[in-house]
């Protein structure tokens, strides 16, 4: 079973960490948590994350590890003092478990336009048809 470690915290359920922190029940530990969406195209799994406003050269890391994706942003306010302001500043985070055909060593990004987008290559399967298997007693 992979462990999903963050912040010297070791989980057993990554996917329960990523539920966590999904908006809807704010609780997020790590940051404030970075949206995403993501989808299978020309056999890639595609995550696109909206990071606006960030410099990818100095403030986005992104890790896999143990089958779990890593997206880590730093986003500093540029106004000293805002009248309101609800936009979100700070450290930023999001892991995501990657598909079990993910080949991690062909993983790609790119940022355009406060969108960063992640591909993983995802390796070949061969669909095996269904079989009965006999009970031995």
């Amino acid at each position: 079973m992979a462990l999903l470690e963050r912040g010297g915290m070791r989980f057993p359920f990554p996917a329960l960490t990523e539920w966590l922190e999904h908006p809807m029940f704010g609780f997020r530990p790590f940051g404030q948590i970075i949206r995403i969406e993501d989808y299978v195209a020309d056999s890639r799994y595609v995550l696109r994350a909206e990071l606006p406003d960030v410099d990818p050269d100095k403030d986005v890391e992104v890790t896999v590890e143990d089958g779990v994706l890593f997206i880590r942003a730093e986003k500093t306010r540029k106004l000293a003092e805002p009248h309101r302001s609800e936009f979100v500043y700070g450290s930023l985070t999001r892991a995501v478990m990657l598909p079990a055909a993910a080949k991690t060593g062909d993983v790609k990004a790119t940022y355009k336009a406060g969108v960063l987008e992640i591909s993983v290559g995802l390796a070949e399967s061969e669909k095996e048809e269904g079989r009965r298997i006999t009970v031995e007693h």
